[in-house]
């Protein structure tokens, strides 16, 4: 009999999505009117502990609006992390400014160390703004990303942001739901400790509305602003007046609808997640040549995705293993390429990436749905074991 198929990551809707969506659909109310919108945006910005949120359509326009709202422009630059999916870099190009590209730490998150280390050799304060000795750039901001749901080392890249009077940009998208439980910032979620954050409702993220996102803050002018934005700056909408290059980045009621019904089964998904986390860990961490990377102590994750680490001494490379498992019908992916390495970003200045290069050869990410069973897990634990063997 042939094996089924295990999928990487893919919606789980247990709920009451098609209850909630149909309401919308009676209602009459499907494009970006309605009142789940506003229902969704309140429940996120309430769930993370945020003063506000403003829904829009996707992860990516959510991080260009933030950038919108933080006044990053033409001839500024904007601290990056180099591994990490290419859309939390793009909407910097978006809006004219440039990255700089800095390396990550064993979080695969961006690294303090090194922001400090860039900010310290090529930086200096003038009338309160961080210039670029090199290029003279203002850089203005800092993107963190919290990857596959692991916390950045929040405190200090706010310290470092504090000294060098950066706004700082939280990609969230893949963090929902993940949050502290020690030290400074206890209780403090994901994306709510910089000037705003930034959720993404993906098909494959722990929640969905197929697509969409929704930015947070507890700056009510930059909550104005983006939602503003979003709409197209309508000014006046009786009378469609613009009073600023506005963007079609409107959430669905259709879609609101059904993220509603994901939030209320969020905690759920996480404790599923970090079961099946602690399953795969138990079973291959330092067996095998492999080992299950961590996440950070004092934090709960929502544990999105689960980064398998193989060791140099396995006798397949990370692309055969990604192939063999394929062939299994058990579906993997690697980690990002650097981003300083695609598009035209090589022009961009890097700095201390060679460990995300180390890593970048060496991740494998493994199936991790929110209804990922046991008995599949442990056909994705063998089929590794016997990989192992050559």
């Amino acid at each position: 009999m042939e094996p089924k198929f295990i999928p990487l990551s893919v919606p789980n809707f247990c709920g009451n999505e098609k209850e909630y969506v149909n309401d919308a659909v009676v209602s009459e109310w499907v494009s970006t009117g309605g009142s789940k919108v506003p229902e969704f945006e309140k429940a996120i910005a309430e769930y993370v502990g945020a003063a506000g949120a403003v829904a829009c359509n996707s992860g990516t326009s959510g991080l260009h609006l933030a950038m919108l709202a933080a006044g990053v422009g033409p001839g500024d630059e904007v601290i990056a992390p180099t591994l990490t999916f290419i859309a939390a870099v793009n909407p910097i190009r978006y809006a004219g400014a440039q990255p700089i590209f800095i390396g990550c730490g064993d979080s695969l998150c961006i690294c303090p160390t090194l922001v400090r280390e860039y900010l310290e050799a090529n930086a200096e304060m003038r009338d309160g703004r961080c210039i670029n000795k090199r290029t003279g750039a203002h850089i203005k901001a800092m993107v963190v990303v919290h990857v596959f749901g692991n916390m950045a080392s929040m405190p200090g890249l706010l310290e470092i942001a504090k000294k060098y009077n950066l706004i700082v940009i939280e990609d969230a998208t893949e963090a929902l739901g993940t949050y502290y439980t020690d030290g400074p910032f206890k209780g403090k979620y994901a994306g709510t400790m910089g000037d705003i954050g930034v959720y993404s409702f993906n098909g494959n993220k722990i929640i969905t509305t197929g697509a969409g996102g929704m930015v947070v803050s507890n700056n009510p002018e930059y909550l104005a602003h983006m939602k503003h934005l979003s709409t197209q700056a309508k000014s006046d909408e009786l009378n469609y007046k613009h009073d600023e290059v506005g963007y079609n980045y409107r959430l669905t009621n259709v879609q609101a609808a059904m993220g509603l019904a994901q939030l209320e089964q969020l905690e759920g998904f996480i404790e599923h997640k970090n079961r099946m986390y602690d399953f795969y860990f138990q079973r291959l961490n330092g067996k095998g040549h492999y080992g299950i990377m961590p996440f950070r102590e004092g934090v709960r994750s929502n544990k999105w995705f689960y980064s398998l680490y193989v060791y140099d001494e396995h006798p397949l490379k990370r692309d055969e293993i990604i192939r063999r498992l394929a062939e299994r019908k058990i579906q993997t992916r690697p980690i990002w390429g650097l981003i300083q390495d695609q598009a035209d970003y090589p022009r961009n200045e890097s700095y201390g990436t060679d460990l995300a290069r180390h890593y970048l050869d060496r991740i494998v990410n493994l199936p991790c749905s929110t209804s990922l069973t046991e008995e599949d897990a442990q056909r994705v634990v063998d089929v590794l074991l016997e990989l192992s063997q050559g």
